[in-house]
């Protein structure tokens, strides 16, 4: 059986939206139901010839095709040209992965980070952040080229989930009057304990730690470094921890 029921609430929030907003016909296949019901939400049909019906989705935080046959059946997954090509990326593209990124970016855009880099750096890439997380340390480091040269700027929505001190860290970058400083302390630091913590979070701070670590798990993020980009057709991408090195380029762009 298919099933597709690991998106975030979020996300599933996001896309029912995109479906409130669209209309199918009257004559609606009833294995679409079926679908629904194991967790794929339908956006919107469009035409694909051939018989079929197509029907543009989301499963598993990813665009999917419905293909619908004339004996009421359907079909998951791509149409192939005669060169190899896929068919209808384009469609998806547009009813349902390029909506669905404007939107978790504007989530990310208004949640509360922490700037690393210039402010009028051609490319953003998101990442939640814990201070005591040796990976986020990693990534902060293999991105010095891109953000030193101004090519990159980092947006770490701070969290404090990994150890009993990484709110009070996170109080600590997060109260500092000047919270850049504050975070680039904690990673020059790392290797020596970084930054010192508060001595408690208050409770604006605590609102803020909370909302992060939600907006973190509505993404689909069980860990950090979660790493939010978009990618070369303008589409929010993720990456879930460390990039390969052989990733870094994608996620950040040329040097």
């Amino acid at each position: 059986m298919f099933r597709f029921d690991r998106l975030g609430p979020c996300l599933f929030g996001m896309a029912a939206a995109l479906a409130a907003t669209t209309s199918l016909a009257a004559d609606r296949p009833a294995v679409l139901d079926a679908l629904e019901r194991q967790g794929l939400t339908i956006i919107q049909e469009f035409p694909v010839g051939g018989g079929l019906r197509g029907f543009a989705g989301i499963a598993d935080q990813q665009p999917i095709a419905v293909y619908v046959a004339p004996d009421g059946n359907a079909i998951i997954g791509s149409r192939v040209g005669p060169d190899g090509a896929g068919l209808d990326e384009q469609a998806l593209h547009d009813l349902v992965a390029k909506p669905m990124g404007d939107a978790i970016w504007s989530r990310l855009e208004s949640s509360t980070w922490v700037p690393d880099g210039r402010a009028d750096a051609p490319r953003i890439v998101y990442t939640f952040s814990d201070p005591n997380c040796p990976y986020c340390n990693r990534f902060w480091q293999a991105a010095r080229p891109w953000v030193d040269a101004g090519r990159v700027q980092l947006r770490h929505i701070i969290v404090g989930i990994i150890r009993a001190d990484s709110s009070t860290k996170a109080a600590a970058i997060l109260g500092a009057p000047d919270r850049t400083a504050a975070l680039l302390q904690n990673e020059r630091n790392y290797g020596r304990g970084g930054i010192t913590p508060a001595a408690s979070v208050p409770a604006d701070i605590r609102k803020v730690l909370d909302s992060n670590a939600a907006l973190m798990r509505d993404l689909g993020f069980q860990g950090t470094p979660g790493i939010i980009y978009r990618n070369d057709q303008g589409v929010a991408d993720r990456v879930s921890g460390m990039p390969a090195p052989a990733s870094l380029p994608v996620v950040l762009g040329p040097r």
